[in-house]
């Protein structure tokens, strides 16, 4: 899973990146609206978490356009308001949710967990894909009740494509999800396919059908037909 932090306090915009990484997420992060404006407009995340007082802009514009270009990320504001008016403003613009300044780490991560359950998997804890399943919370990848053991890259691989199943996904997408925005120039995949070829192998030795199809000069796609 891709975070975008937008929080112009460095000392806190890297507290809250070092542990979400520690947490298994991918992590971009810029200090001022203009920059999150551009990151917002140019790459996908799957939950934005955004300042509201920021240099040059105001947070709630971010959310804003986040809704105007459709977005499926979720959003939480943070800010050191404790203000009504601008809690109201933020989830009537279509945030998630609100945390004010202080918080604990663990509870932002909570709350990101919940979006992301209720947005991904309906609510729940686990996911599967026939014989399958990934305990999303747990970090854990169980093939007919087997437990595959998995590196962070191969479980966000399978995570993604699961999310993403019968879709096809292109390399470009899969290289900014899972290793960050700047991969998506890389100037070639090679990578990729050096992790789905070990994902795929241990899927398939322990039980699992082979799903990953390749889809020639595009990238590929998770199925079962």
């Amino acid at each position: 899973m891709k975070i975008l932090i937008i929080e112009d306090e460095i000392a806190l915009q890297q507290s809250i990146q070092h542990y979400l990484e520690h947490q298994g997420y991918v992590c971009e992060a810029v200090s001022h609206f203009r920059a999150g404006m551009e990151k917002v407009q140019q790459h996908d995340y799957d939950c934005v978490v955004v300042d509201i007082g920021l240099p040059l802009g105001s947070g709630l514009d971010i959310v804003k356009v986040l809704k105007d270009i459709q977005s499926k990320a979720g959003i939480i504001i943070i800010s050191a308001k404790n203000a009504l008016e601008d809690k109201l403003r933020g989830l009537e613009l279509g945030s998630d949710d609100y945390l004010t300044k202080p918080f604990h780490l663990s509870e932002l991560n909570a709350r990101i967990n919940a979006i992301l359950r209720r947005k991904n998997f309906s609510g729940n804890k686990t996911t599967s894909f026939n014989e399958i399943t990934i305990d999303v919370e747990a970090r854990r990848v169980t093939v007919n009740d087997k437990v595959v053991d998995l590196t962070e890259k191969e479980f966000n691989l399978l995570q993604y494509f699961i999310i993403n199943k019968r879709r096809v996904l292109t390399k470009i997408a899969i290289a900014e999800h899972i290793w960050g925005d700047e991969y998506g120039q890389a100037s070639n995949y090679d990578f990729i396919y050096a992790h789905i070829k070990n994902l795929r192998k241990k899927l398939v030795e322990a039980g699992s059908e082979d799903y990953i199809k390749t889809v020639y000069g595009t990238g590929y796609r998770f199925t079962d037909n």
